[in-house]
Order: C-alpha cells, then structure tokens, then sequence
C-alpha cells in the first residue's frame, strides 16, 4: 500500500515539508510505501473551465497535475500539505488541486481518488490555519474520499522548520495521523480479502439553482 505525500510549498524542504516528513516516518514504520510529491515553485496555471478533460481523459495543460494524476491512480491514500498564505492554502497548489480533482472526476469519473483516504495537513508562522485547513478538506468530501483525522486540526506552527521542531503538539498530530492512516488503509485491505464489497454507486444528479 501506497501513501502519496503532495507538498504544495514553494519551499522544498520548508515547514511543510517537516510536517509531512513526521507523518511519512510513522506510516514506513507501519509498513506502508510512500512518496512525498513537491509541485515545485513553478507557477501553474488555473482550472480554465473547458471540459477538454472530459475527452481526453487528463488536463489540456500538460504538466505536473497529469503527471500526478498517474501517480495517484496506483496509490491507496494522500495527504496534501500547503503554507498558509493569506489565511489561504498557496496559489500552487490551489490550481494544482482544482485541475487535478475537476479533470479526475470530468475525464475519469474519480477513478484515482473514489473512497481512498486523504487529510489536509498545514503549516503557518501563527493564523489562518483553519481556513486553509477547511479548503483543502473540501476536495476529499466532494470526491467520495474518507477523511482522516487526529486529535485536533492537522497543522504545525513555525517560521522554519527548525521551528517547527519546537511544536510538540504539532508534531504529534502528525505522527497520529500516519497511524490513523495506516489502520485505515489495513482496514480497507482486510475488507477486501473478506470480500466485502464497495458501496453501490448512484448516478450523479446535477441540478441549477437558477432554473
């Protein structure tokens, strides 16, 4: 089983990265494969609305989010990671996760993502943790994905991550979130040797507010 760690920093191996790293020791421990995936500090382009996707089966812009999304088709679980920048999660990785998640569920009806466990995981120097956290939760809940929590929000606090080594809490939020992921993902592997099968899947209904 594989956990695929997304750091949406500019910084590489910044705050965010150090949180992610805590979480990604715990999960080896439990015997899980992992990778932590920096979408790196090139600027990327937004969703552009165009519903190309829904026929060529990834994003018309071709760059890290397809690259990505072949990725994530062979993984069992995600955490996606992200500074605050303005009480928000950072440009980066806003468009990376709307192009990502709209041209999944558009093009391939959410094939990488559909009941796979993920959780948001935040770093900032001291506010607009929540807000950010909310943002990023909200991509999971749309895509079916089960979120997986710890014994409060998922976030760090610190200006480097020498810092960040000083947040004890934060920090163990961290390591309780690779051993809540890592049972989940050993649950859902035992239930499908037991053959238990996944819920049946209703057709989406879409409506308009404006009729």
């Amino acid at each position: 089983m594989k956990v695929l760690l997304v750091n949406g920093s500019p910084h590489k191996n910044g705050c965010t990265n150090r949180a992610l790293i805590e979480a990604e020791k715990i999960l080896l421990e439990e015997g899980l494969e992992t990778e932590i995936y920096w979408i790196g500090p090139k600027p990327l382009g937004g969703c552009m609305g165009c519903m190309k996707c829904g026929e060529i089966k990834k994003c018309v812009l071709n760059d890290c989010v397809n690259e990505f999304r072949q990725k994530a088709y062979e993984a069992d679980g995600f955490i996606f990671g992200s500074p605050v920048h303005y009480a928000g999660m950072s440009g980066n990785l806003k468009c990376f996760m709307d192009r990502l998640f709209f041209s999944e569920f558009v093009g391939n009806h959410n094939k990488a993502f559909y009941l796979k466990p993920a959780a948001a995981v935040v770093s900032a120097r001291r506010s607009g943790t929540t807000t950010t956290f909310s943002m990023i939760n909200k991509y999971f809940q749309i895509q079916e994905m089960p979120v997986i929590s710890t014994r409060y929000w998922n976030m760090v606090h610190g200006m480097t991550p020498e810092e960040v080594e000083t947040d004890a809490e934060g920090l163990c939020n961290m390591r309780v979130l690779g051993h809540n992921m890592a049972y989940f993902l050993k649950c859902r592997e035992a239930a499908n040797k037991a053959g238990i099968p996944l819920p049946k899947r209703e057709e989406a209904v879409f409506t308009n507010f404006a009729r």
